[in-house]
């Protein structure tokens, strides 16, 4: 029996995550209901990410719809499907709007598939949505929905490219790393070796920190070493030190849940190698707090984002604080502020810069999509590292999940490149209390 075709329906969900989603359904059509057009028109204006692609998608339609009717299908181009915009007609055998509510776009949108759907008896189409409850809506109603599925990673493939332990390690390679630093790696990786990769190489009782340098194809001890007045705790802080150091590697991910350390190493590794850079930039995307916009807080632009902010000033105040007042690092810390060295700022506000000489810290990396992670790195310029650190569990934004996020899909895509190194915080250091709330809340 030969399969049905398929129609697939997107809505602007799908659009606002990825503004190249429409070429990215093989031979399939696709098609968009006229009140995503709507919708996107709203968003255009901003100079939120969303604004930002809402207008991408725009210009993306109005290039492949060129002269034609957007009534009419048009074709996405070799191997591929056809396109159009639907204007759902009346009456409908079951009417959306009829049995949740009127007026609400959700619901014009599940119409525009229903209409589709009886409009084509021989195809089989399908509502594709970011958003769960728009698809549990659908599917009450007997339209088949799904997620957006490209660029969604494997957990399995993010445990792969972290920390490995190697047992059984010979004797004599542990003391020479110990006494040398360095060994050849020579196959005593036993396969496992990853480009920046990091292990624990055990013996009985004897191990050793190691990490295994692509560049020298050896073995190379990892120390406990202290940064900006900031001690390692354990074997993984030391492990993401030590990729936050490496002058090689320009591209690090800290992984973990909160309380591991993950911004407080990254700004205090960004704070030792100050004079390498021009400036220190920390970012992070503004969530907005219980979905509403930042534009109903009081005050000022300032005003409005210092909530987001607050807690990379707590780690600049926490380092700062491993210093008296008179001392010299403390006085060089407090001039580098004064003096815009180092930057806090919701990361809109550095959209179109190019990032030369820098150390580029995102934080909440999680809530990004793979279209946002992959605009900032192409921002790097010459002499630019880029810290990206968060916990893929803990997404604030409604249409991502541990599996679409950004930090997930960049550390899935870009294992095992010489440029870049991923370290996974497993570890709570923050407190006993934050321990147990990780462990059992």
């Amino acid at each position: 029996m030969a399969k049905k075709k398929k129609i697939f329906v997107l809505d602007t969900s799908v659009l606002l995550h990825d503004h190249q989603s429409i070429t990215n359904f093989e031979k399939h059509d696709v098609a968009i209901p006229i009140t995503v057009l709507e919708e996107l028109d709203n968003f255009k204006v901003g100079n939120d990410t969303k604004n930002f692609t809402a207008r991408a998608v725009i210009r993306f339609i109005d290039k492949l719809s060129g002269d034609n009717s957007l009534q009419d299908w048009i074709p996405l181009g070799k191997g591929k499907g056809k396109f159009n915009v639907i204007l759902s007609g009346s009456p409908l055998e079951v009417n959306a709007e009829k049995i949740y509510a009127e007026g609400k776009n959700d619901h014009k949108i599940i119409n525009a598939a229903l209409f589709l759907q009886e409009q084509n008896k021989t195809k089989l189409v399908t509502l594709v949505t970011k958003d769960i409850n728009l698809r549990i809506k659908a599917k009450a109603l007997g339209i088949k929905s799904e997620d957006y599925e490209t660029g969604k990673v494997d957990q399995k493939s993010l445990e792969s490219s972290s920390l490995r332990v190697v047992e059984n390690i010979d004797s004599d390679v542990i003391r020479h790393l110990f006494n040398k630093g360095k060994v050849p790696e020579d196959g005593i990786l036993n396969g496992s070796k990853v480009a920046n990769g990091y292990y624990v190489l055990k013996n009985g009782r004897s191990s050793s920190l190691a990490f295994y340098n692509p560049l020298l194809d050896q073995i190379e001890r990892v120390e406990k070493s202290y940064i900006s007045g900031i001690k390692p705790k354990n074997a993984e802080q030391a492990f993401a030190v030590n990729a936050l150091m490496n002058d090689n590697i320009k591209l690090v991910v800290l992984q973990g849940v909160a309380g591991t350390g993950k911004t407080l190493l990254a700004l205090a590794a960004a704070l030792e190698q100050h004079k390498s850079y021009h400036q220190i930039i920390l970012a992070r995307p503004l969530v907005p707090l219980s979905n509403r916009d930042i534009g109903f807080l009081p005050g000022d632009a300032n005003d409005k984002i210092s909530p987001y902010m607050e807690p990379l000033w707590d780690n600049l105040k926490f380092i700062k604080n491993q210093f008296k007042e008179n001392e010299r690092k403390f006085k060089e810390l407090t001039a580098m502020q004064e003096e815009g060295k180092i930057m806090i700022t919701p990361l809109a506000f550095i959209r179109g810069r190019s990032l030369s000489n820098v150390i580029f810290i995102v934080d909440e990396a999680q809530n990004l999509t793979p279209h946002e992670v992959k605009t900032i790195i192409t921002r790097a310029g010459e002499n630019t590292k880029i810290i990206f650190t968060g916990d893929i569990n803990q997404i604030d934004t409604p249409y991502l999940d541990e599996n679409s996020n950004g930090l997930a899909y960049l550390i899935d895509r870009v294992k095992g490149e010489k440029l870049f190194s991923h370290v996974k915080l497993e570890k709570g250091e923050r407190s006993e209390l934050a321990n147990l709330a990780n462990e059992l809340l």
